[in-house]
């Protein structure tokens, strides 16, 4: 007997037999095979049926805010599901995943998109199911930034501009509340301009801005005032306008129409009396000087002059006051994010033309590649001076007062005379012995990479290069200079020497060849330098050394290619950067990468990203899944800097500790320090790799979650990085009007430490006079609202007398107390054979005094 049960949804036989007979396995293998046939023959149950459970419309979204983000729903069918966007556009700034994500931050507004999804399930046959859904993008809210206007005098000309974020520009201003003072005016642009007519405090004025999108948006600001202080009849006050930094003294003086006395006060948002400032006298007479001594505290100050005999006749000005420490390395620190968060004096409201412009320049003896280095109270033959130092290409440091016009030099060191260790009838490396390398740096090479200062010993390190007077030896020197003085500090300067091994036994560093262009690291009490070629001269190498910077002794030496060579480090004059643990950043480019062979040589690394310990071994890399095409077509991925971002919140599984950078054909580099990615043909070690669209020549600055950066022949670009995914959107958020030519800029940012008043400076630098160049002009300052690069606050070529001086390739700004210190090669020209009469400049730019 057989007796066979089937349950279909599992195909599970019952076998139950009961066999007589001579052979009781046969009867027992035919039931099982009937069995077998049986469970196979059952049909699977249908999988339920597929369905989209998202409805129309889709959560809103506003540009300039991270979306979602939003997951899309689906029951029945089989999991796991697979999304398709099957009709329509996402706004600019949204992704779509096929898991069915939309995640991304907005970057243009969308009303009631229409999308058509796509679910496909994994069943067999496989369901699908599609849906319509709308999605709107609403413009960012309008919001009027401007919290405060600056005070004004009869009869002097007045100008403060509005500023506003969000929405579509161009905007159009209106006054809704309140009224102006006599004799001002609002334009639509939001420029208020004229000169003041009557005295008095112009409170309630209430701004309206309004967007261009449609329908339109406005915004209106908060209740400002206009304060108007008589003006030669009454009191006024000279300077109208300063940046101190703490403790420093400012020259003041008032002159009285009543030709009585003045009483001095001064005011601030979170200070009084003497906690606010001191001055030399309370009261003074009439066209008498006063001292004023900011506060040991920093902030934004008011000084009052008062009539003595009368109240209502006064004149105030504005002081910021700030600590900064000094811009003491090659943009601002060593993450190389570019920014002075201590900046109390600049604004968007006073950094207009009829308020700031050039100050005035100092003459140097060479072109000025390396970034200007600012430190404040320094006491130099028994006088407090705020200090700008400047290193030349004739080998020569400066030391000038950043505040005095005209030029004061307090001191001057030529770096390879006999009291800097230099041999007699030394020089800078010239001309003829330039053009057998290159012809990139003109007319001569001594020095180029930016110094570094350490503000505890007030030390600055600073190599230079040189050569002997026949023209035989050529020399590189790292030297500590003190910079109360110019002299050389004990055991300085030390010949610069190396060797690395290499499968052909040793390399040996080659003054000759060799390019100090990078700027100088100080991290951890070492000095970290780097190296590349000029002009790809064979042979070279890419050279980081470190130095102990107590005793100069050399410490550590890397090489990034000892066995193929090149691998250079340029890095467009950028310094390496560091993190908090001292780990070094850096990058290479050319050379040959083979670290993933597995025979030797496998430690050349041509076109890469380096993370290295403090005694310089690589702990880790990232390189290009091109690398190998980047290298035969001089695609250098080294040709940018590294910028180390500020660690984020932790959140879950997200890479927080980020590092960017890129090279020539425009590949952005987003990177996690704690695993930079290594080589794979996807480059999917990385964060994000971002086509930036022009090349890279520069370091990005990094400011309140928004990248800042101009490529070759590319607008300045702001880039927000995205506070829920931790990645760069690749739309960007705003751009400059102005295009800046080869090598594009590298920005600075100032800003207060509550991130108002934050503006950007870039240099346009493509006129930079070497036969390289598409031609020989000034280098041009810009400045621009940093919430918006498509305001553009001023340049240098607007007004007159704002000229800079000839223009370099690479020059950075260096902003600090409410000034701009721009680094030129005067009126040399390598494109008119260099006749010059002033060979370097260093151009001050500021808030004009009066």
């Amino acid at each position: 007997m057989c007796v066979i049960a089937v349950e279909s949804r599992w195909a599970r036989c019952v076998f139950v037999g009961s066999f007589l007979g001579k052979f009781p396995v046969v009867p027992a293998l035919i039931c099982i095979l009937l069995c077998g046939l049986a469970s196979h023959a059952a049909p699977k149950p249908k999988p339920t049926a597929l369905a989209i459970t998202t409805s129309s419309p889709l959560p809103s979204g506003t540009v300039g805010t991270p979306y979602g983000p939003v997951a899309l729903g689906a029951t029945g069918g089989a999991t796991p599901y697979q999304w398709t966007l099957t009709g329509g556009t996402l706004p600019a700034g949204l992704t779509f995943s096929k898991t069915g994500t939309i995640s991304g931050t907005p970057t243009a507004p969308a009303n009631a998109a229409s999308l058509t999804f796509k679910v496909t399930d994994s069943s067999h046959p496989a369901q699908n199911k599609s849906a319509t859904l709308s999605l709107t993008v609403s413009p960012r809210p309008v919001v009027v930034t401007t919290g405060s206007l600056p005070n004004g005098q009869v009869g002097s000309a007045y100008t403060a501009n509005l500023a506003a974020t969000g929405g579509t520009a161009p905007y159009k201003w209106s006054l809704t509340g309140g009224i102006l003072p006599q004799g001002l005016s609002l334009a639509t642009s939001g420029s208020i301009t004229g000169t003041p007519a009557t005295t008095g405090s112009f409170t309630g004025l209430i701004f309206q801005v309004t967007d261009s999108s449609s329908p339109a948006l406005n915004a209106q600001s908060g209740s400002l005032s206009i304060a108007i202080a008589p003006g030669a009849s009454g009191v006024s006050i000279t300077p109208r306008r300063a940046g101190l930094t703490i403790t420093q003294s400012l020259s003041l003086s008032a002159t009285s129409g009543d030709g009585g006395g003045l009483n001095w006060t001064a005011t601030g948002s979170s200070c009084s009396g003497a906690s606010c400032g001191t001055f030399s006298s309370s009261t003074t007479t009439s066209g008498s000087a006063v001292t004023y001594t900011a506060p040991s505290t920093a902030g934004q100050f008011t000084i009052t002059a008062t009539s003595v005999n009368d109240a209502s006749v006064w004149s105030s000005i504005n002081v910021g006051v700030t600590d900064l420490a000094g811009v003491a390395t090659y943009h601002n620190n060593t993450s190389r994010n570019g920014v002075n968060t201590q900046e109390y004096t600049l604004s968007p409201a006073n950094v207009t033309t009829g308020t700031f412009g050039k100050l005035f320049s100092c003459a140097v003896d060479g072109a000025i590649y390396a970034q200007p280095l600012w430190i404040p109270n320094l006491t130099i033959a028994g006088a407090q001076h705020n200090v700008v130092l400047v290193a030349t290409q004739h080998d020569s440091l400066y030391a000038f007062d950043a505040d005095k016009a005209p030029c004061t030099t307090l001191w001057r060191s030529n770096l390879i005379d006999a009291a800097h260790g230099g041999t007699s009838g030394e020089t800078a490396v010239g001309n003829s012995v330039v053009n057998t390398l290159s012809t990139d740096i003109q007319p001569e090479i001594g020095v180029t990479g930016t110094p570094v200062v350490d503000l505890g010993t007030k030390s600055l390190y600073v190599v230079t290069k040189s050569v002997n007077s026949a023209g035989t030896i050529h020399y590189h020197r790292l030297h500590s200079i003190d910079i109360l003085t110019g002299a050389e500090k004990a055991s300085s300067p030390v010949l610069i020497s190396g060797t690395f091994p290499s499968t052909s036994g040793t390399v040996t560093f080659d003054s000759f060849k060799e390019n100090q262009r990078p700027g100088l690291a100080l991290v951890g009490g070492v000095v970290y330098i780097g190296w590349a070629s000029h002009g790809d001269a064979q042979t070279w190498y890419g050279w980081l050394m470190g130095y102990d910077a107590a005793t100069l002794t050399h410490l550590y030496t890397f090489n990034a290619s000892p066995n193929m060579s090149a691998a250079g480090i340029w890095m467009g004059g950028g310094a390496p950067s560091s993190d908090s643990s001292g780990n070094i950043y850096a990058i290479t480019g050319n050379g040959v990468f083979d670290v993933t062979d597995s025979k030797a040589p496998n430690n050349d690394y041509g076109d890469s990203f380096l993370k290295l310990t403090s005694n310089l071994t690589v702990s880790q890399y990232f390189t290009p899944s091109d690398q190998a095409s980047l290298n035969a077509g001089d695609g250098d991925f080294g040709s940018g800097g590294t910028s180390v971002v500020v660690d984020l919140p932790a959140k879950g599984t997200l890479p927080n500790h980020l590092v960017i950078g890129g090279g020539k054909l425009g590949k952005l580099c987003l990177l996690n320090r704690d695993a930079l990615g290594g080589y794979t043909s996807t480059d999917s070690g990385a964060v994000q790799v971002l086509d930036f669209g022009n090349g890279i020549y520069g370091t990005p600055a990094y400011w309140n979650w928004s990248f800042y950066l101009a490529g070759d022949a590319g607008k300045l670009q702001q880039f927000t990085l995205s506070s829920s995914t931790y990645q760069i959107n690749p739309t960007p958020t705003s751009t400059s009007v102005a295009t800046y030519g080869f090598p594009g800029s590298t920005p600075s940012i100032s800003t207060m430490p509550d991130n108002s008043n934050a503006i950007v400076w870039a240099l346009d630098n493509t006129q930079y006079c070497t036969d390289q160049s598409p031609g020989c002009g000034p280098t041009v300052l810009h400045a621009y609202d940093a919430t918006n690069l498509g305001t553009e606050l001023w340049n240098s070529s607007q007004g007159s007398g704002n000229t800079a001086g000839l223009a370099v390739k690479f020059t950075v700004p260096t902003v600090a107390n409410g000034k701009v210190f721009v680094g030129t090669r005067g009126d040399d020209s390598e494109q008119t054979g260099h006749t010059t009469t002033t060979p370097g400049e260093l151009d001050v730019y500021g808030l004009l005094p009066n």
